[in-house]
C-alpha cells in the first residue's frame, strides 16, 4: 500500500475539507453519505459516512446542567446508532446497539435526551460495527462549557483522525475487517488530519493565551504529540479538569479516544516555527498543525487557574473496593490457546475462524453475563494484564476511573487508558451510575475482533 500520510499529500493543492462548525438550529442528526475531498487536490475526492453531511460531524456545544436532544436520522443503508463518548448520562442514552438499545434501522429514527452533568471535551460516534461506520466518519465533537469559562483569548478543538485511503479511487481500502489488521495494531490510515483536513493551520500571536482541546478520534492510532513555539499546562483529561494545572514538560501520548485539554502561551515571535508534531515511525516529528504567528500583545504573567471541578468526583475507597482482574489475550505474534465465545470454548483457530482474535479474561465478544455485578455505590478495583504483543486503550462507558499507583495513590479521572504489553496497571472506580456499560478496547478493530465485556450496576 503506498503510503499517503501528510509528508506526500502535502506537495498537493489545498484541500476541500470541511471546516468543524456549529451545529444549526434543527435538532435533528443526520447520517448519511457524502462526498469530501480528504485528500489533496489531484486525487480523487472520498465518499464517507457523516453527520449531517459533514467530516468530521457538526460541533455540538452546550453549557453544562442543559438538556441535550437530538434525533438520530439514519439515512444510510445499514443500522446505526450514536454513543456520546465520555458523558455520565443515563444507561439508556448511552447508544451502544446491542446493549443498551436497538440500533436505528435504515429509513428510521432515534431520540436521544439527556442532561449532561459535567464540563469538559467529549465526542459522538456510531456505535454499531463501529470499526467501519468510525472509520468511514461518522464522529463529531461534543463541548460542554463551563459556567465560568478560563481566561484565555480563543478555545480551539482539534479533532485528530487518520483515514486509510486507495490513493487510485480516493475510497476507503476494503474490507475493513481485514485479519491482518484485527489481529495486529488495528487499522491505521495512511492520511492523517485535523478536523477533517490534512493540511490544518491555524492563526496565533506572540503573547496569546489558548485554550486547546485535543481529540483522538482515530481507529487505532496512538498520537505522540509535541509542541513548538507555546509554552503549555494540562488542565483536564477526557474531561475531567486537574486539581490543578500540570505544566507540560514531556510529549503527549494519546491514545485512541483519548481527549486532553490544554492552555497554551504562543512564545514564538512572528516567522519562527509553531504548531502541534506528530511522532513518525522513523523518530522524526513532522507538522500535524502548523501555526501561523503574526503580531504579539501582552503575555499573561501568571500560570492558568484551574478548571472548575466537575460533581460526584470524590476519591474511591480503595479499602471497600471489591478486586477483579482483566486479563488481555490473543492477537499475532501471542496468541491464546482457548476463549469462550456464544458460550462454546473454543481453541485459537477455531476463534480465527469466527473472526475472534482477542479475549477478555477467557471472553471473547459480549457474554451474557457481565464481566463484574456492582451495587450502586460499590468500589471496583481493576488490575489490567495485557499479554499481548500491542497496547490497547481500555474504555469504560457510563463512569470514570482512576489509575491506582504502585503505593495506592490515584491518578486523575480517565476513561480511557492505554494499556502496554507486560506492563501492570490498574484502576479504581466508584459504580455510581446503574446500568449495563461497555467495557472494551477502543483499537475497534480489536473490540470488533473480541475485545468486549460489560459491567453491570445496579
Amino acid at each position: 500500500m503506498m503510503n499517503i500520510i501528510r509528508r506526500q499529500f502535502c506537495a498537493g493543492l489545498g484541500a476541500v475539507a470541511l471546516p468543524l462548525r456549529a451545529s444549526a438550529s434543527t435538532q435533528t442528526i443526520r447520517a448519511q453519505k457524502a462526498t469530501v475531498q480528504l485528500a489533496p487536490e489531484g486525487y480523487p475526492a472520498t465518499e464517507v459516512w457523516s453527520y449531517d453531511g459533514t467530516l468530521p460531524g457538526p460541533l455540538i456545544r452546550v453549557r453544562q446542567g442543559q438538556r441535550l436532544t437530538r434525533q438520530l436520522v439514519n439515512d444510510l443503508d445499514v443500522p446505526t446508532s450514536i454513543h456520546w463518548h465520555g458523558i455520565r448520562i443515563d444507561n439508556a442514552m448511552d447508544g451502544v446497539s446491542g446493549l443498551t438499545q436497538d440500533p436505528a434501522a435504515a429509513g428510521e429514527t432515534f431520540d436521544y435526551d439527556f442532561v449532561v452533568p459535567d464540563a469538559g471535551t467529549y465526542w459522538y460516534h456510531a456505535h454499531k460495527n463501529s470499526m467501519e461506520q468510525v472509520g468511514r466518519g461518522l464522529s463529531g465533537v461534543l463541548i460542554v462549557d463551563e459556567p465560568t469559562p478560563p481566561d484565555v483569548d480563543r478555545d480551539e478543538v482539534l479533532m485528530l483522525d487518520d483515514w486509510l485511503l486507495d490513493p487510485d479511487t480516493g475510497g476507503f481500502v476494503e474490507p475493513f475487517d481485514h485479519p491482518m489488521m484485527m489481529s495486529h495494531g488495528g487499522r491505521t490510515g495512511n492520511l492523517v488530519g485535523v478536523n477533517g483536513r490534512y493540511d490544518f493551520t491555524m492563526s496565533a500571536i506572540t503573547g496569546e493565551r489558548l485554550r486547546l482541546r485535543l481529540i483522538n478520534a482515530a481507529n487505532a492510532r496512538i498520537f505522540g504529540l509535541r509542541l513548538e513555539g507555546m509554552k503549555a499546562w494540562t488542565v483536564a483529561l477526557d474531561g475531567m479538569p486537574l486539581d490543578r494545572p500540570e505544566a507540560l514538560s514531556e510529549d503527549i501520548i494519546l491514545a485512541p479516544a483519548q481527549r486532553i485539554d490544554l492552555i497554551v502561551d504562543i512564545t514564538a515571535s512572528e516567522g519562527e516555527p509553531a504548531g502541534i508534531l506528530m511522532a513518525m515511525n522513523d523518530n522524526s516529528w513532522q507538522a500535524l498543525a502548523d501555526m501561523t504567528v503574526a503580531g504579539s500583545q501582552s503575555p499573561r504573567a501568571d500560570a492558568p487557574a484551574p478548571l472548575p471541578a466537575n460533581p460526584n468526583t470524590a476519591l474511591p475507597d480503595l479499602a471497600t473496593a471489591r478486586r477483579f482482574d482483566l486479563v488481555m489475550e490473543g492477537g499475532a505474534m501471542a496468541g491464546m490457546e482457548s476463549a469462550v465465545y456464544n458460550g462454546q470454548t473454543l481453541d485459537f483457530r477455531a476463534l480465527i475462524d469466527q473472526g475472534q482474535f482477542w479475549a477478555l479474561s477467557g471472553q471473547a465478544g459480549l457474554s451474557e453475563t457481565p464481566f463484574a455485578s456492582l451495587a450502586r455505590g460499590e468500589v471496583a478495583r481493576v488490575a489490567l494484564t495485557n499479554r499481548t504483543a500491542f497496547p490497547h486503550a481500555i474504555h469504560l462507558h457510563g463512569m470514570h476511573f482512576r489509575q491506582v499507583s504502585a503505593d495506592g495513590s490515584l491518578g486523575p479521572l480517565r476513561d480511557t487508558i492505554l494499556s502496554y504489553p507486560d506492563e501492570p496497571l490498574e484502576i479504581a472506580f466508584t459504580a455510581d451510575n446503574p446500568g449495563k456499560w461497555l467495557f472494551h478496547c477502543h483499537m475497534l478493530a480489536h473490540a470488533a475482533s473480541g475485545m468486549n465485556t460489560w459491567i453491570e450496576v445496579t
